[in-house]
């Protein structure tokens, strides 16, 4: 990979990983373009990703381990625990059963356009109900639930997935449900790329090309933190419509990429 190359992936990894649009969809396509990378350099740059909104969540994160004794505190970190043990559990079991994520564009094209219209729904229903911040039992366990979806899927979006399930379960507060699913986000990508990055060295296939991780990891982690910072302040007075015709447009664009023979 040229340095070129790398900054470009670490761009589009940090700007699409927190935002509804699917990071793994776009870095399948991006491969088509840039050429393959290794597996190693994906799991190093979504770390990157990761600690972007560790860095703007520290707070929360800190009031959450130390605020034991605070029942709201207490009540918020066991439903944090509990959707993340689901995941847990369910990306465990599709490992275990030998679950390949599909590489090719068309069903990630297919996995935008239907997530944009999800999103457009999902935002008429959270809209209709009253304005609620409380995190419920309910919405922990359908999104953790919700997280394995978007996993099984390239192109749905975990953030998109695990936000629209916490405003249609009962979170209709856009700020409040996305904080639970991006905060919920911490754990479970760690957990996963550290899964990854395991798998790699125990069966020889990691790759650490120093110079070539670092880069990544670093343009990731301050393109992130750029995104999320904007998006939160956003989606304080806007709704994710623009993310769904974007999503919608941009699968639609790449079906027609396909069927013209452009991309294969």
């Amino acid at each position: 990979m040229d340095y070129l190359n790398i900054i470009l992936l670490g761009v589009i990894e940090g700007i699409t990983e927190f935002l509804p649009v699917s990071s793994t969809g776009h870095l399948i396509i991006a491969e088509h373009w840039l050429g393959a990378r290794s597996e190693t350099f994906n799991v190093v740059i979504q770390a990157g990703a990761i600690l972007a909104v560790v860095l703007i969540y520290w707070r929360d994160i800190r009031a959450l381990l130390t605020g034991w004794r605070d029942p709201a505190e207490r009540s918020y970190l066991l439903k944090l625990i509990a959707a993340f043990a689901i995941t847990g559990a369910l990306g465990l079991l599709a490992k275990k059963m030998g679950f390949v994520l599909p590489t090719t564009i068309n069903p990630v094209a297919s996995a935008l356009i239907i997530g944009g219209f999800w999103m457009i729904g999902a935002e008429a229903v959270a809209a209709r109900l009253p304005d609620r911040t409380e995190i419920t039992w309910r919405v922990a366990i359908l999104v953790g639930l919700a997280q394995i979806v978007a996993g099984i899927f390239p192109g749905t979006s975990r953030s998109a997935t695990t936000i629209f399930v916490a405003m249609v379960a009962g979170t209709s507060n856009r700020p409040a449900a996305t904080e639970f699913a991006f905060l919920l986000a911490i754990p479970t990508m760690f957990a996963a790329s550290g899964y990854e990055l395991y798998s790699q060295v125990k069966h020889g296939t990691a790759e650490f090309a120093w110079g070539e991780l670092a880069l990544g990891f670093a343009v990731s982690t301050i393109v992130a933190f750029i995104a999320v910072k904007w998006l939160l302040g956003y989606i304080r007075s806007h709704r994710f419509t623009a993310f769904a015709i974007y999503r919608i447009l941009f699968g639609a664009a790449l079906l027609v990429f396909v069927a013209s023979g452009v991309l294969a």
